[in-house]
This record gives C-alpha cells, sequence and structure tokens, in this order.
C-alpha cells in the first residue's frame, strides 16, 4: 500500500482525522480536506508521513475544483478518495425544521460527496495506471433513521444510492466504490451519547460507543482488497449500540 495517494474530506476531527492519521501511517501520501486549515495541520503532524493540507469547503464546487487540482498537481494521481465530510441537523421536530438548515445539510453531506466523488471519478478513469477506490460514509442512518433527523438520515440513504451508482458506473475504468455505515464510534459529534440520546420510543437513553480506530482499520481494510475484489458496503457499530432493534 505505501505510495497509494488518498483523499480524505473532514480531515480535521472525528472520523476523518482517524482515517488520515492511518492511512498515513501505512505509508499513504494524503490530502487533507476540512474547512479550517488548523485542524488539518494538526492532524498532519499527528502522523507525519507525506501530507498535503487543503482547506476546502465540499459544497463549493469551485473549493472541490481546487482541492482535486491541488492532488493532480502534488502527486499526478489519485488511489482512494474517503468521502466523509458531514454536517448533523439540531434534533427538532419535523415540523419545525427550517429550510435553511434542510439545504445545509443536503448541501454538505449530498451534493459534497457528489462532488468529491465525480473528480475523483474523472481523476481515476484519466490516470495511468487507470482505477482507484472510492469509500463514502454512509452512517448507521443509511439504515434506520433516530427521532427528529430528517436531513441527516435523507442524505444518508441518498449515499447509499450514490454508492450503488459509483460501483456501476466504475465497471470498466478499475474504479471501485464501497460504503462503510458507522454507528456510534467516539468522536466529539458522538459525546451527547454520554449524556444520552432520544430513542424510538422517545426515551433519552446513554447508549454505547466504540473507539474510533475501528473505523479507521475498517477503511484500511477495503481499501487494501485487491482490484478485482471490492467490499460494497461494511457496516461497522458499538456492539451493544440500539440498532438491530431500533425503532
Amino acid at each position: 500500500m505505501t505510495g497509494k495517494v488518498a483523499v480524505v474530506t473532514g480531515a480535521g476531527t472525528g472520523i476523518g482525522r482517524a482515517v488520515a492519521v492511518t492511512l498515513l501511517k501505512a505509508g499513504y501520501r494524503v490530502a487533507l480536506a476540512g474547512r479550517r486549515a488548523e485542524p488539518l495541520e494538526e492532524t498532519a503532524a499527528m502522523a507525519g508521513g507525506e501530507s498535503l493540507c487543503v482547506p476546502t469547503d465540499v459544497a463549493d464546487a469551485a473549493s472541490v475544483a481546487a482541492l482535486f487540482a491541488a492532488v493532480h498537481g502534488k502527486w499526478g494521481r489519485l488511489d482512494l478518495l474517503f468521502n466523509n465530510a458531514g454536517l448533523n441537523a439540531p434534533g427538532v421536530p419535523f415540523d419545525e425544521l427550517p429550510l435553511e438548515k434542510w439545504r445545509e445539510i443536503v448541501d454538505v453531506n449530498l451534493t459534497g460527496s457528489f462532488l468529491c466523488a465525480q473528480h475523483a471519478f474523472r481523476m481515476m478513469k484519466a490516470q495511468s495506471p487507470q482505477g482507484g477506490r472510492i469509500i463514502n460514509n454512509g452512517s448507521i442512518s443509511a439504515h434506520a433513521p433516530r427521532p427528529d433527523s430528517a436531513p441527516y438520515t435523507a442524505t444518508k440513504h441518498a449515499i447509499t444510492g450514490l454508492t450503488k451508482s459509483l460501483a456501476l458506473d466504475g465497471r470498466g475504468f478499475n474504479i471501485a466504490a464501497g460504503q462503510v455505515d458507522i454507528g456510534n464510534a467516539a468522536t466529539p459529534m458522538t459525546q451527547r451519547m454520554q449524556k444520552g440520546v432520544k430513542q424510538a420510543n422517545r426515551e433519552v437513553k446513554v447508549e454505547p460507543t466504540m473507539d474510533v480506530q475501528n473505523v479507521a482499520d475498517a477503511v484500511l481494510f477495503m481499501d487494501g482488497r485487491t482490484p478485482e475484489a471490492n467490499v460494497l458496503f461494511m457496516t461497522i457499530k458499538a456492539t451493544e449500540m440500539p440498532f438491530e432493534g431500533r425503532g
């Protein structure tokens, strides 16, 4: 795997940081993308290796184009995109959700993933040797919602459709696409789990979490398959979190 080139979005914190650090330690050359430069630089310093910090707003087409132009300019190819950047909406009742918040979540989680995947696909199709792998962060919410999570859940269900389309459209170009659906990885975004989160019956309960390194190792495993093999979907979750019986 040494020498592969990867792009990780949302690399400044949480799951993106853990994946980026793990890839760097495995010998990948990694472009770290996120809205703020300082957290990206902190991620790079945690791992060493060869990295490129590119402040990026994935919801902005020009910003995404600049990210992939920087990767092409530095390394000339791309082997892996981990499409991870995402936002969640505040847990407000469905009928009280502002349209602006819906659009913000859709722009980042869905349109941002599309833009990054499209640029990655173009690079992978055009380069020699041809091909690469795109891994989308789908989330447990790609399968089952939490209460008051319509925008996030809708975008994560849509990511599943994007993953399947990429996997199909990548045939013939050596481009594989897969999705990792994550449940309760311990990150700043899931700190609220320790205080309690709303369940399907509207009760509030503390939920178990898992070490985020499990997710990073899963992404490394998915990309470590030989080109003729693809992990289309993987679910990795805290063992005792309420998913199998959610709702």
